[in-house]
């Protein structure tokens, strides 16, 4: 059976004081979520950013392992044709062994400057790692104090939270999923949460325009869903201007005439 435009109103209502009872628990949170998350974010970027260092200290020091390779490997042709030079027949076999022998050596310098660059690359990740660690020391220990911190508050209302909660499920499934849906859009494009509201003093309880006359007498009616025509938030309700009678009335004295 579908429910009648004032049950439905009445729903939406009962949805929106359950969600403005959950916001209020967020509002006293603050920004910890947020920040807790942020905190988290940057303390993997640290982390993937200390591993990418390893990986290149590691690169480092096989290249020079394989540099300190290559100076055994020449140094051992350097002997090589050193002891072939004393065994040549002619001058033409002795300058082609000098000439390899010279390129061994020009080997010999590529290498241990080669070797010397990676060592000063290493020197520097090494400075590099040390700060990053530091940072992320104290990173963490802002991390541990914003949990503590969040952790207390959510403690707090943990109880509180879970129940409204279950009362806003049971909330929503009494609100049609058409009307749900436009509730939920509404709520999540208005900056206060407020989807449903009433009109006071002639104006929408969300955005504060006039509400003219004759649609405030469509809402108190309550024959069919009203939204406003500026925020499009649901007009549930119009609330009444009390004047307190009891309040005594201002009289304006007049003034004695001068003679």
């Amino acid at each position: 059976m579908e429910s009648s435009v004032p049950q439905k109103l009445e729903s939406l209502v009962k949805l929106q004081e359950l969600d403005n009872k959950l916001d209020d628990i967020k509002k006293i949170r603050g920004a910890l979520p947020d920040e807790v998350s942020d905190l988290e974010d940057e303390i993997v970027g640290y982390e993937t950013r200390l591993k990418k260092f390893d990986v290149e200290l590691e690169e480092l020091e096989n290249g020079i392992t394989e540099k300190k390779n290559g100076i055994k490997e020449s140094e051992k042709l350097i002997q090589k044709y050193t002891e072939q030079q004393m065994n040549v027949r002619n001058n033409r076999e002795y300058d082609a062994l000098t000439k390899e022998i010279e390129l061994q050596n020009l080997e010999i310098q590529i290498s241990e400057k080669r070797i010397k660059e990676a060592y000063a690359k290493i020197e520097h990740k090494k400075v590099d790692i040390d700060r990053v660690k530091e940072e992320l020391v104290e990173l963490n220990k802002d991390l541990e104090s914003k949990k503590s911190e969040l952790d207390t508050i959510v403690a707090e209302s943990e109880g509180e939270e879970k129940t409204l909660l279950e009362s806003r499920e049971k909330a929503a499934k009494k609100v049609d999923d058409r009307l749900f849906r436009s509730y939920e859009k509404i709520r999540g494009s208005a900056r206060n949460g407020l989807a449903v509201v009433s009109v006071k003093r002639a104006a929408c309880g969300g955005c504060f325009n006039i509400v003219p006359p004759q649609r405030q007498a469509d809402i108190k009616d309550k024959k069919k869903i009203i939204v406003c025509e500026h925020c499009g938030r649901i007009l549930a309700d119009v609330e009444l201007v009390i004047v307190d009678e009891t309040k005594p009335k201002r009289t304006t004295r007049r003034k004695k005439a001068t003679k």
